[in-house]
């Protein structure tokens, strides 16, 4: 009987036979996706540069730089796999610079990317055990302490070359930008072709809208993202600042919120970060909506004009709640109860 069986077995084609969990298998790593993510994040950062100057390809440089160091001095010194071929630290550390005026000291995305990568992430075990999106972290710490340095953006046809620059060449270079224009009740000087474009002031890697939509929809066809969050994020700021707008017409003024800041940034690249974002689509939504509402929220009524930061991060922090909300019933569960037939 038993010889029987094992000839029987050996007959049987592959698709027949049983395989432990899990049963559904990709040949995507977190290499793959982390050089995806590089490449949706490049143009965007590469208009920065051309519009701001050699110093935003510097600040990029040395954080990405600093954020890799980090990773592998840490991994080295508490004795584990030193992981940084993956390319996440790589990641963070773009995604940090372009979070980041031109203006910064150069000592500030140093600062930065060991706060992102040592305390926010490695402390916490490393990737995939991170409570917050690292560069996001990175980016309120800085602001809370130097929100002067933090809050000066250049204006529009003023690149900045030189490395060392002094107070006296930072208030030469900078000017308003219409985020800043819009929380003072005032309509942007700048188009809304402008802001499409980037030929607008800002942080190096926010001021081209369709670039980086242009990123997303590459992340969104190559299935590194789904468009739950974006769409859901994107959607609700636009449906609030539509119904109440601040100044001007309700639809021009939705078209300045959409466009202005790192709303596309963030609802793009940060807000569907893996570890900090939910798995189930209902609790994306949830997730997306959450960040839509609490950056308008912010943008009208808090005292600094951006909301995006604040909003992914404290959204972060509610994810475990709406991976709950969102999780589907089993099959066969009635309510609370599973049917015995």
């Amino acid at each position: 009987m038993n010889e029987n069986i094992k000839n029987n077995a050996e007959k049987m084609p592959d698709l027949l036979c049983v395989s432990p969990s899990p049963h559904i298998k990709s040949t995507d790593t977190t290499r793959s996706i982390m050089i995806d993510v590089l490449i949706a994040l490049i143009p965007a950062f590469a208009w920065g540069v051309y519009m701001m100057g050699l110093r935003a390809l510097v600040i990029g440089l040395l954080s990405v730089i600093c954020c890799v160091l980090f990773e592998a001095g840490v991994q080295f010194i508490l004795h584990r796999p030193v992981t940084v071929s993956d390319c996440s630290a790589a990641v963070t550390g773009l995604i940090f610079a372009m979070n980041l005026p031109v203006t910064v000291p150069l000592w500030m995305p140093v600062v930065g990317s060991f706060f992102a990568i040592v305390v926010v992430k490695q402390l916490f075990g490393g990737i995939g055990k991170n409570i917050v999106n690292p560069a996001l972290a990175a980016r309120v710490f800085l602001f809370s302490a130097w929100a002067g340095q933090m809050s000066r953006f250049t204006a529009p046809g003023n690149p900045v070359s030189s490395l060392r620059i002094t107070l006296g060449d930072v208030d030469a270079v900078t000017g308003a930008t219409p985020l800043a224009a819009l929380k003072n009740g005032v309509v942007p000087s700048a188009t809304v072709g402008d802001m499409l474009i980037g030929n607008i002031g800002g942080s190096i890697g926010e001021v081209s809208a369709v670039l980086l939509l242009l990123g997303g929809v590459y992340l969104i066809v190559r299935r590194v993202i789904t468009w739950h969050i974006p769409v859901a994020y994107l959607g609700s700021v636009a449906l609030i600042t539509f119904l109440f707008p601040q100044t001007g017409t309700g639809g021009m003024f939705m078209l300045y919120e959409l466009m202005a800041g790192g709303l596309v940034l963030g609802a793009f690249f940060m807000a569907t970060d893996y570890v900090t974002s939910p798995i189930t689509p209902v609790g994306r939504l949830l997730f997306g909506v959450g960040c839509g509402g609490i950056t308008v929220l912010i943008r009208y009524f808090g005292s600094y004009p951006e909301g995006v930061s604040f909003a992914i991060l404290i959204m972060n922090l509610l994810v475990w709640y709406l991976d709950l909300a969102g999780m589907p019933k089993r099959f066969g569960a009635v309510g609370e109860k599973v049917s015995k037939k």
